[in-house]
């Protein structure tokens, strides 16, 4: 590195440090309309709505309460630049997670510090190591804090993606469950009631809530239904509208809960079909470019051998 990208860094630090205390002055940071009236109304639609909640996430509690007005406005910048709330609002319920959309923009702004972080690191090093254009070294720092954001997507859909898998594997025992409860004389929502209760997993907290939802007003119609809005499994959509539809119509619920439980198993058994018909392809990779070589290597290698010591 030469004496002038030194000087460059050197005013870029100062330069940023100036900057961010001309915008820390009172005249410069003036409250807004929800800052001022969320103490007056905090009570009457909640914290969170002003503010993130104490959940931390980063192993520096401390550290991260006092920068929580910066995370705040870095989430709602990024909010802004990526857009599709709604979209990560549904993906966040199909996750099974208590999350907020801004919790998550959290996440992902420090998840993009982190490999920002990282990137800056390894660049300074290559700048006082080699002496290497700082412009590229720049670009890799950005492509790092929008990798680092990506990331923490990508493992948003990975969350949903082993949810609805768990659930399908509780789904057929659930529905069996149901199926003997109703058979036994109980109701629809006693049925419910009791599977939730013996049952743990995925599936029984979609139940409870459903259940929680019926107890507020809902009627259990809709509270059914809005399991399968929750959740992208179209098997589980057709069943909770077949139970909504028996109970609605009155029809035998036993009946449609084997049916719905038969069906199950025979996508199941579909999918494994399916699954193992991608791997059979895929076993054919080693054996073709890594087995066969090898077996005509064996079996030319010593004839070729042979073919060298008889020539004269």
């Amino acid at each position: 590195m030469t004496f002038s990208w030194y000087g460059a860094l050197l005013g870029l630090g100062v330069g940023l440090g100036l900057l961010l205390t001309i915008f820390r002055l009172p005249p410069m940071r003036r409250p807004s309309l929800d800052s001022r009236l969320g103490p007056y109304v905090r009570d009457a639609v909640g914290p969170s709505a002003y503010d993130i909640s104490d959940r931390t996430f980063t192993p520096f509690p401390t550290l991260e309460r006092l920068l929580r007005p910066y995370f705040r406005t870095g989430a709602r910048a990024l909010e802004r630049m990526l857009g599709s709330g709604s979209v990560v609002r549904r993906r966040l319920q199909q996750a099974g997670s208590d999350m907020t959309v801004e919790e998550f923009r959290v996440e992902q702004l420090i998840w993009g510090a982190m490999g920002f972080a990282g990137a800056l690191a390894f660049s300074l090093l290559l700048l006082v190591a080699r002496g290497t254009n700082p412009v590229p070294l720049l670009i890799l720092c950005v492509c790092a804090f929008v990798i680092g954001v990506l990331l923490r997507d990508r493992r948003l859909v990975e969350q949903v993606k082993k949810r609805e898998a768990r659930m399908l594997a509780e789904f057929p025992t659930v529905a069996d469950m149901l199926a003997l409860s109703v058979a036994a004389g109980e109701g629809p929502v006693a049925a419910l009631e009791r599977v939730a209760k013996v049952s743990k997993g995925e599936l029984a907290r979609e139940f409870q809530y459903a259940l929680a939802q019926a107890r507020t007003g809902v009627s259990l119609i809709q509270a059914l239904e809005s399991v399968g809005d929750r959740t992208n499994i179209s098997i589980l959509a057709r069943f909770v509208d077949g139970i909504a539809i028996a109970v609605e119509r009155g029809t035998p619920l036993a009946d449609v809960l084997r049916a719905q439980a038969a069906d199950v198993r025979e996508a199941g058994k579909r999918q494994l079909i399916e699954a193992g018909g991608r791997k059979e392809i895929g076993m054919m990779v080693p054996i073709v470019f890594l087995v066969l070589p090898v077996t005509v290597l064996f079996a030319f290698f010593p004839g070729a051998i042979g073919l060298q010591m008889v020539s004269p």
